[in-house]
């Protein structure tokens, strides 16, 4: 009877541990249902409510060298790319237990390091095949509304396919049955007919002829091609790499590598695939986009150039304690304003303000960056020395003559302003707004052609913008319950505001935070003009991937077949050769590992051994296929509808499909991996030796026979 072992030492690669303890905490972020928590201060028994994994880290204890080195990953993917944080956090647990395992298999450090990171690169140039182009999203976008408010989405408990729902999730107004054709045709990623009328039940009543007669025509033509295939002759020898298959009538089979009708060219379609369950966030996105084009495209300047759209033109305003209806987009600069403000505003609102714009802040003592104030210097009256309030007074004064000189009403200033000059601007009927932001500024200055200056004595004529107008902000059904929010635009201002609510203080943070999420995903989406087929696509065909490879490596006994050269050192090439199927099995699950907490997390499967065996049923099914990208995308809706679904089999050929971003998911990869292998070699050379590789029976808590 043979025997294995397992070493067993708690003292070893703690680093490791610590990874995968932290990790466990955002579990319950990844997928597209999140579920919030609490994170309570010990000392003051304080607590903040978190929604996401960045917020989640920032409340945590990290205090230990790996906690910084946890937190710096993360926080480098959120400040490049605002998001993919949770993918990274959950892959650095699963990838650090599988690390842990193969060194309690005995495998070395080295080879651990090698076969992994040449494990992911190869992942990542297989997943190219699942790459979906983006073009001309923007040549169906109407032009005739200027301002895009929130419907009313229903969100279901597994909105991760993007079921429509009744108040109309696509905020496109197209014909039912149009639709119905369009998904049938385009959504079909096969470019056949659906083999399980249990997943795919056709709408009779609202298929078009030229439906129907496409669909047959589909039918002949995909029947004679199987039917036409030779399976025995001397001219058509079919290698390893044939993408033929047999089917189970007896015809063969050919998998395409890339589908006919891969491609996204709706801006709804793609901003409905990258919601991933925030309809509402990501139609204010989408909003937010379909508002920029309007600002930039339609000029007469702008009409030639490419439309990309730029983040840096939206802002957000945070409205706690109003209901999310009032979630809104708005062309123009909208902020809140003091009480004694109002009366102003309503006093001046139907009248253009001429503008100008401070940078920095508005206050006597204020001096610009590397100013050198003069030493030794008093500044002296006939009656004595100036008081400071007196000082204050003057420069006061001298303001208020600039204003009145230029005839200036609004002042938008980067930083503070003076409290005193604030009153002083009040009762001469002119409105000062402080902690602006620098891009508003921007955005005002090319709008206004008003020149930025940073003391308001370097004002004249030609720095002054004519042409802003100040109103009260609205909701979507023209209702200002708080009265103290204000909406500054000017005629062809490229800024927008998307005002954010919620009935509940404690959700704000969060909602504002899956907004940008939202934003980013779009954004880079459309700069990059490829996404991701999503729904787990990318990840299944990771797993199916690396399970063959570890079967060719144990099969055919040898490296070349994959792809890598040898080491030069005999030792590390048979390490190599003996200890490949094991590491790449363990790299491959992590992403086994990533599917199921999704499934579990979406009530998809009750218990991870049902979700585990659905993933491992199709991963069989893929290998045996002999081609998985072709099989994912053959069957893909069937495996949304395993992973991330259980009760909308009836209508699964309305269901979009679900997109990923393609650069900030595989940095999140790379770093995820990076991270851990950065531990297991510092915890190898640190903590147990360099020579970490020997057994020890005196280092050695136990040893685990099987």
């Amino acid at each position: 009877m043979e025997m294995d072992y397992r070493v067993l030492n708690r003292r070893r690669h703690v680093g490791l541990q610590q990874l995968s303890s932290f990790a466990q905490t955002g579990r319950s972020f990844l997928g597209p249902v999140k579920a919030t928590k609490f994170i309570t201060d010990a000392e003051c028994h304080e607590s903040v409510l978190v929604g996401s994994t960045v917020r989640l880290l920032e409340g945590l204890d990290l205090t230990c060298a790996v906690g910084h080195l946890l937190n710096e990953a993360v926080q480098a993917q959120n400040v490049t790319y605002k998001t993919g944080a949770s993918t990274l956090l959950f892959l650095v647990g699963a990838w650090s237990r599988a690390v842990e395992d193969c060194l309690h298999l005995g495998v070395p450090t080295t080879v651990i390091v090698s076969v992994m990171s040449e494990g992911l690169n190869s992942c990542i140039e297989a997943v190219v095949s699942l790459q979906v182009p983006i073009h001309n999203v923007f040549d169906h976008i109407d032009n005739t509304s200027t301002v895009y408010k929130l419907e009313t989405v229903d969100v279901s408990l597994c909105p991760f396919l993007q079921v429509p729902s009744g108040s109309g999730l696509l905020e496109e107004k197209h014909d039912f049955k149009d639709a119905t054709s369009q998904l049938l045709s385009t959504y079909s990623l096969s470019g056949r007919r659906a083999k399980s009328p249990e997943f795919f039940k056709p709408q009779a009543k609202v298929e078009t002829e030229n439906t129907s007669q496409a669909l047959k025509n589909n039918l002949y033509t995909d029947s004679f091609c199987r039917k036409s295939a030779l399976t025995h002759s001397r001219h058509f020898n079919r290698t390893e790499n044939s993408h033929w298959i047999s089917r189970p009538d007896g015809f063969l089979e050919h998998l395409r590598s890339t589908p006919k009708v891969l491609r996204c060219n709706d801006l709804g379609e793609l901003a409905v695939g990258l919601s991933h369950g925030d309809h509402s966030s990501m139609t204010l996105a989408k909003a937010a986009v379909r508002l920029q084009w309007q600002a930039v495209c339609l000029q007469p300047a702008n009409c030639m150039a490419p439309f990309m759209f730029d983040i840096s033109r939206l802002l957000t305003c945070c409205l706690p304690g109003l209901p999310e209806t009032f979630s809104c987009v708005c062309l123009g600069y909208v902020t809140s304003v003091t009480m004694p403000s109002i009366t102003l505003i309503k006093e001046l609102q139907d009248q253009p303000f001429r503008v100008i714009l401070i940078e920095g802040d508005l206050t006597e003592s204020y001096r610009h960056l590397g100013f050198n104030k003069s030493v030794n210097i008093r500044t002296k009256s006939d009656s004595g020395q100036l008081s400071e309030d007196s000082t204050e007074e003057l420069w006061t004064n001298r303001v208020l003559e600039v204003l009145i000189q230029f005839n200036v009403n609004l002042i938008l200033v980067q930083g503070s302003v003076s409290e005193h000059l604030t009153e002083k601007c009040m009762h001469s009927k002119r409105l000062v707004i402080g902690s602006v932001n620098g891009r508003v500024l921007q955005a005002f200055a090319e709008a206004t052609r008003a020149v930025p200056v940073a003391y308001v004595t370097q004002v004249n004529e030609d720095c002054v913008g004519n042409g802003v107008s100040v109103t009260f902000w609205t909701g979507p059904h023209d209702i200002n319950r708080s009265n103290r929010e204000i909406l500054l635009t000017a005629e062809g201002i490229n800024l927008i505001t998307a005002v954010l609510t919620s009935p509940a203080s404690a959700q704000m943070e969060m909602k504002e935070d899956r907004f940008w999420s939202c934003v980013n995903r779009l954004c880079h989406a459309l700069k990059e003009e490829k996404v991701f087929l999503g729904g787990g696509a990318v990840e299944f065909l990771c797993l199916s991937h690396l399970q063959i490879l570890a079967e060719q490596s144990l099969n055919k006994g040898n490296h070349a077949c994959l792809g890598w050269l040898p080491d030069s050192s005999s030792w590390m090439a048979s390490s190599l050769s003996v200890y490949r199927p094991t590491v790449l099995k363990c790299l491959a699950g992590g992403w086994h590992e990533f599917l199921s907490a999704i499934m579990c997390n979406t009530a998809t499967y009750p218990s991870a051994v049902e979700a585990s065996t659905f993933i491992q049923h199709h991963v069989q099914s893929a290998a045996d296929s002999g081609s998985p990208s072709s099989y994912i995308l053959s069957e893909y809706s069937e495996l949304s509808s395993g992973l991330f679904h259980s009760d909308i089999s009836n209508n699964l050929e309305l269901v979009p499909r679900v997109y990923d971003t393609v650069t900030p998911k595989i940095e999140a990869w790379r770093r995820a991996l990076d991270l851990v292998l950065l531990v297991l070699q510092t915890d190898s050379e640190i903590i147990t030796g360099l020579v970490h590789t020997q057994m020890n029976s005196q280092e050695l808590d136990g040893v685990l026979f099987l």
